[in-house]
């Protein structure tokens, strides 16, 4: 393992440093005790600082160094109502003072009143952004268009914006933040003496899936990395992830071959669908909670680490794995109404 190689043009691009890096790497002993597993081990991503945390600050330290060196004084974004990237946009641009607008996208069918008012919601208002709905959840290419017209009107009146996008064809900037985290688990590793046989982490936008992979490539680690799909089946995500692995090497100045064996995805925890709860994600945040301490939110860390159980189920006393948790706090309290009688 090369700790202290560096990745291509990855530490002279545009950042903002705001994370609280690097984040804990803590054992699950309770939960490998259960399992009668060898090693778990959890990296503490919701532990990033920046508006409750969570792995949209090491993605967003990136784009708001791109918002700075183009002199944007407002930054817009949109996501679905309980986005975890919209509400650390606003947390970004309030800590920055830069204005913000925030679209919220209506993703998630018959939800009540929590989830649209608590949660993120109430963070993105009490940090500061103006916000706007789009009622079409799945048209990402619609979404950026109608961000992009808010910010022409923005900018008709003295405004220079600068956009998060959200559809896929964008240069996949948030990657670069968990490019960075491979370093930082491998260096954590090392220090430690840790072998680590797999990563689990969740695949939605696949930003962080994508990224982590291509950082432990271009450092020469073979460790496999495994995709919970959160968001849509493994058929459709493999493309996704592939593209933006591929569109790191125009970031960063490397040409990383990607092996056809290296996008591993799961989506057996994904039904009924994305931001909708299942019996698996209601166990795991049990377990997660009960056993460990740690907050897991329906949406994302929940059904990834059910998919986490899973693997060390399957690897027994053979294999060291490592749980990457992306964060989402805030979220938990939009699905209390749906969760606590389940639990």
């Amino acid at each position: 393992m090369k700790q202290n190689s560096e990745i291509g043009k990855l530490d002279q691009l545009p950042r903002v440093k705001l994370g609280h890096l690097p984040t804990p790497l803590e054992r699950l002993d309770r939960v490998a005790e259960m399992l009668d597993a060898k090693q778990l081990l959890v990296k503490r991503d919701d532990c990033t600082g920046v508006g409750l945390g969570g792995n949209k600050v090491r993605q967003l330290e990136f784009h708001f160094g791109l918002a700075r060196s183009e002199g944007a004084d407002m930054v817009l974004v949109t996501g679905a109502t309980q986005s975890n990237y919209v509400r650390t946009t606003a947390a970004f641009a309030a800590k920055l003072g830069l204005k913000c607008h925030v679209q919220l996208e209506d993703r998630v069918p018959g939800v009540g009143e929590l989830y649209k008012t608590n949660g993120n919601v109430f963070l993105d208002q009490l940090f500061g952004a103006t916000i706007s709905t789009y009622d079409e959840g799945e048209d990402e290419h619609g979404a950026d268009r109608k961000l992009r017209q808010i910010a022409r009107e923005y900018e008709e009146i003295g405004h220079r914006s600068y956009i998060v996008p959200l559809a896929p064809g964008n240069p996949p900037v948030s990657a670069l933040g968990y490019v960075n985290a491979a370093r930082e688990i491998l260096v954590q590793c090392e220090t430690a003496e840790i072998t680590l046989d797999e990563i689990i982490v969740a695949s939605g936008s696949g930003e962080t899936h994508a990224g982590i992979l291509y950082g432990l490539r271009a450092l020469g680690s073979e460790i496999p990395v495994t995709g919970i799909c959160v968001r849509r089946t493994a058929d459709l995500q493999v493309e996704r992830v592939q593209k933006k692995f591929l569109a790191l090497n125009d970031l960063t100045g490397l040409s990383i071959d990607l092996n056809d064996r290296d996008i591993q995805l799961n989506d057996r925890y994904l039904a009924p669908g994305y931001g909708l709860i299942n019996d698996h994600a209601v166990e795991a945040m049990r377990l997660g909670g009960h056993l460990e301490g740690l907050v897991l939110d329906p949406t994302y860390t929940a059904k990834t680490f059910a998919g986490f159980i899973e693997r060390a189920k399957d690897a027994g006393k053979d294999k060291s794995l490592l749980f990457i948790h992306t964060g989402g706090t805030p979220a938990v309290f939009a699905y209390q109404d749906q969760v606590q009688p389940r639990l």
